[in-house]
């Protein structure tokens, strides 16, 4: 059966991506791509400007209004607005860059692996010094924690990656994505996929470019979201926590109790140096094998993630705690 699939893409002041995001998908064989519906969280700037030029141009091409300003409801809505004939949800988002291709290879993952959901590889990469060095932590196993679609590794079955293709069938009888969750929600509705049967491919061998945040202060904001979403998703189906999401927390308490005690004995804050020394020399071997200055910022990058991760996993469940 031919797959014939929605390109749903998020946006909320996304006018610099935008338009060429748009001309690229419309290029898109139309009997695959049938529509492509930008779900808007009521852009101030240009956006909504661009998508009403691009739609009067492409009748493919909607834009599907997001009152709650959050990817997780507008997409639901756009997928509740898409034409019942498109079986396949392809996400798109504005701030990455794709392949020409990347539809076409999405469809055919569906195909050739009998896949429910499809997920592709992130490859951060910036522009700026401190972008690049942003994108050093972010592709390191020492700042995302071997994450499978940020490191990358061999295609085949994972229980959680980066959204690219879902089946629209099983989105919808899954629930679709829960509407209270403003980070985590992809690896939230994951969960749900494969309690229901669902399977999910890493398709390793396509990457997306996705621009990191420029500055530490929005990179701690993110990483802070991204911490708490995690800890909803943990406290919403007890799943057992991996390794890897249970450092960042550990870091931080860790790194607490090291400062506190320091007061007490200088000996105490030993742990906090080594989690320092740790850090800085992750960020010169990044330097030298990516033969560039700007990964040592690396380790700054590298400190923010963990420690802004861990205290909204943190605070979260401590919020939790304190309404029961």
């Amino acid at each position: 059966m031919t797959r014939r699939a929605v390109v749903i893409i998020p946006t909320l002041n996304e006018a610099d991506q935008i338009g060429g995001l748009l001309a690229q998908f419309a290029r898109n064989d139309p009997a695959r791509v049938v529509q492509i519906l930008v779900a808007d969280g009521g852009s101030t700037d240009a956006t909504r400007d661009i998508v009403a030029d691009a739609a009067a141009t492409d009748a493919r091409i909607a834009l599907i209004d997001n009152p709650a300003r959050r990817q997780a409801p507008g997409i639901n809505r756009a997928v509740a607005a898409a034409m019942p004939d498109a079986d396949t949800i392809i996400r798109v988002d504005a701030h990455a860059g794709y392949p020409d291709d990347y539809a076409e290879r999405i469809l055919a993952c569906f195909a050739e692996t009998g896949a429910d959901m499809v997920a592709t590889r992130l490859a951060t990469i910036g522009t700026t010094c401190r972008q690049r060095a942003i994108a050093a932590a972010s592709n390191s196993r020492a700042g995302t924690g071997g994450a499978a679609h940020r490191v990358g590794g061999e295609p085949g079955w994972i229980d959680h990656g980066h959204h690219a293709g879902m089946d629209r069938r099983l989105f919808e009888m899954a629930g679709g994505y829960d509407d209270g969750f403003d980070a985590n929600e992809d690896a939230e509705l994951d969960y749900r996929i494969r309690r229901v049967g669902g399977r999910i491919w890493m398709a390793a061998d396509i990457v997306v470019d996705y621009h990191p945040r420029r500055t530490f202060r929005a990179l701690a904001v993110q990483y802070f979201r991204y911490g708490t979403g995690r800890a909803r998703t943990f406290l919403k189906h007890r799943e057992r926590l991996r390794p890897r999401q249970l450092a960042a927390p550990a870091i931080v308490v860790g790194l607490a109790a090291s400062m506190i005690g320091g007061l007490a004995s200088p000996w105490l804050l030993l742990p906090a140096a080594l989690y320092a020394g740790a850090v800085a020399f992750v960020a010169i071997g990044l330097a030298v094998k990516l033969r560039s200055g700007c990964a040592l910022g690396a380790a700054p990058a590298i400190a923010v993630m963990h420690v802004a991760w861990g205290i909204g996993f943190l605070r979260m469940l401590a919020s939790s705690a304190a309404r029961e």
